[in-house]
């Protein structure tokens, strides 16, 4: 894939309602130049796989995509199969799998690791996060000053550092990014990006759930009448509770995998909310 290719993978996200916009693509592509392949018949792109390398850690598979006129001739398999020959040296490989893609990616040999929830809301102007915003919140804005304590704590909870992707998110946007921070260390963040359907709020790290509820709570609080998708954890199950609570439902599950190996899963409990499916 190269940039020339990005018009053509937007079409492919627009014909599937995803929600990348022509920056994601950009990112893919700075992050892994060699790693985006494409689908070509007739001189169309017709199908799009990206891959992410974190360190010598582990790598992440997302955007698999097939024009839906194309599907059903194995195309998602000759894709996955370019995107792990590209990836062989690595010790590991992820992915966040959607329900229809999970049996395609078992039959590769990925493993379930966890469960997600995409949740989606609109921020209501009488939202319950109004009031509780008001009591006493510690949350602040993130600044750039804040980047290399938030990175450091990243790369634990995450497993690997992607304090390049942690700045385009900033760089993207600064309204969605916050901190808590206790005694001077930073204790949770939260980043989020905007998309062509939805805003997507994530990560959402935190020490605890107390932390990354005061985390969302300073976020869309000021975001009255905007639709936000969170892609939740399962690890506390009273933290989807919670989200329901604030006017969240769940719009589709993903199921987390691994291949080969797992050896750098990071700390999931930590992870409240993930960056997205398409980057980990």
């Amino acid at each position: 894939m190269n940039i020339a290719d990005i018009a053509a993978g937007l079409e492919l996200c627009r014909a599937a309602r995803w929600n990348q916009t022509r920056r994601d693509w950009e990112l893919f592509l700075r992050l892994s130049s060699h790693g985006c392949r494409v689908a070509v018949k007739d001189e169309q792109v017709i199908g799009t796989v990206a891959t992410v390398r974190y360190e010598d850690r582990f790598s992440w598979v997302g955007m698999v995509l097939v024009n839906p006129a194309e599907r059903g001739q194995g195309i998602a398999a000759r894709l996955m199969s370019e995107a792990l020959e590209a990836l062989k040296g690595m010790p590991s490989i992820r992915l966040d799998a959607t329900p229809a893609g999970h049996p395609v990616y078992r039959k590769l040999d990925f493993v379930d690791e966890y469960r997600l929830s995409r949740m989606e809301a609109v921020v209501a102007s009488d939202s319950p996060l109004f009031s509780l915003m008001q009591s006493g919140n510690p949350a602040r804005p993130m600044t750039r000053e804040d980047l290399p304590a938030v990175s450091v704590f990243d790369r634990e909870v995450f497993g690997a550092d992607r304090r390049v992707t942690l700045e385009w998110l900033l760089d993207g946007a600064p309204e969605y990014a916050w901190v808590v921070e206790e005694l001077g260390q930073i204790i949770g963040y939260t980043f989020g990006r905007h998309g062509f359907n939805f805003e997507h709020l994530g990560p959402v790290i935190a020490e605890d759930q107390r932390i990354a509820r005061q985390l969302v709570t300073a976020c869309l609080s000021r975001q009255a009448g905007r639709r936000f998708i969170l892609d939740a954890s399962h690890h506390e199950t009273d933290w989807r509770a919670w989200l329901e609570s604030i006017g969240f439902g769940e719009q589709r599950p993903f199921i987390r995998m691994f291949y080969r190996n797992n050896p750098y899963p990071g700390l999931p409990p930590k992870q409240f909310g993930i960056l997205g499916p398409e980057f980990g």
